[in-house]
């Protein structure tokens, strides 16, 4: 038999972070593609959109007015998936149905007034001012005593359910971890328990000395294509230095962390020549009172495109029923992200 190749042979990576599994078929990116193709988006957009509800001095769905802001805006979600004022109840029947009130607060953060951009748009100095935004609803709604957990994230593109092309992200806090983070917080401490360091700390160190994987390295942070990658592009940004949440982070950090931002979304638009879609989210510590040594801040970013901008990986069939599939492997994705540095 041949020898067992990573690049050419069907086989399992272990997601450290999870403790979940995803099945890589690197044969399968030679087959020809007969599914379906999207349209390619039109990204023509002007500065100001009178009919935005997002843009300065435009009235949203709730029938408030926009302030003429000229840096970033946050609100509160106009339809938010969560509210504050929710009683507390609960519903159980037997062992088998269950249901508890979740409270929570839903934010909206406009980055910039203007309508035609996108981080990758945006000077590192306006991102930075993003950060500096995402430290203080961290805090504020943190420290809250019913705020278990802080979610700050992006959805951008129509095909990520974007509903607005605004250069806007959102932030869901909650009573509960939600799922995702609470699989990061299991996985983390069995680590930090077991070895007394950091699970990415560690993890970067493996990458850094491999770098097959890397895409771009900053003095204070890593973006890099994770081993486990899912999603055919997807990356992640690790801090070289080990903590736990956006509040401690240098003001050093702060500029770095705005720059590697700024490059790795820039990179994506080249990669298919357009303004590329994706779901990115910082994961860090609960806000639950509790110090959580063993978190390690990182941010994800889940593109969807696969082949080229009419083409996006599809989560159905086995993927579904079964576990996660990919077909390139993340060496090949990570060395054609770099290539376009």
């Amino acid at each position: 038999m041949n020898t067992f190749d990573l690049a050419e042979h069907p086989h399992r990576r272990y997601n450290a972070l999870t403790g979940e599994w995803i099945l890589v078929s690197p044969h399968r990116s030679k087959r020809p593609w007969q599914g379906q193709q999207e349209a390619i988006p039109k990204d023509e957009r002007p500065a100001y959109d009178p009919t935005c509800y997002l843009c300065p001095g435009n009235k949203r769905a709730n029938g408030e007015t926009n302030p003429d802001y000229k840096e970033t805006f946050v609100f509160d979600n106009d339809f938010g998936a969560l509210q504050a004022q929710v009683p507390a109840g609960s519903f159980t029947k037997g062992d088998l149905l269950k249901a508890e009130s979740e409270r929570g607060i839903a934010r909206v953060i406009c980055f910039s007034p203007r309508h035609d951009l996108s981080l990758a748009d945006m000077p590192v100095t306006e991102i930075r001012r993003v950060i500096e935004v995402w430290q203080q609803e961290f805090r504020e709604l943190g420290s809250l005593d019913y705020i278990n957990y802080v979610q700050i994230f992006e959805n951008k593109g129509a095909v990520m359910g974007s509903s607005n092309p605004h250069p806007h992200g959102q932030i869901w806090a909650q009573s509960s971890i939600p799922v995702e983070p609470a699989k990061e917080t299991k996985q983390q401490l069995a680590y930090f328990e077991e070895h007394g360091r950091s699970l990415l700390a560690d993890y970067l160190q493996l990458e850094l000395a491999e770098k097959q994987r890397i895409v771009v390295e900053t003095n204070e942070f890593v973006a890099l294509v994770p081993f486990w990658a899912v999603w055919p592009f997807e990356t992640i940004i690790i801090s070289k230095r080990h903590f736990q949440h956006v509040l401690q982070l240098t003001e050093e950090e702060k500029d770095d962390f705005a720059w590697i931002i700024k490059i790795l979304t820039g990179i994506y638009d080249k990669l298919f020549q357009v303004s590329f879609p994706y779901s990115a989210g910082l994961h860090q510590s609960p806000t639950d009172g509790e110090e959580h040594p063993a978190w390690h801040f990182h941010m994800h970013f889940y593109p969807p495109l696969l082949r080229s901008a009419t083409v996006k990986k599809f989560m159905v069939g086995y993927e579904m029923l079964g576990n996660p599939q990919r077909d390139i492997t993340p060496e090949w994705a990570a060395e054609k992200l770099r290539s376009l540095l």
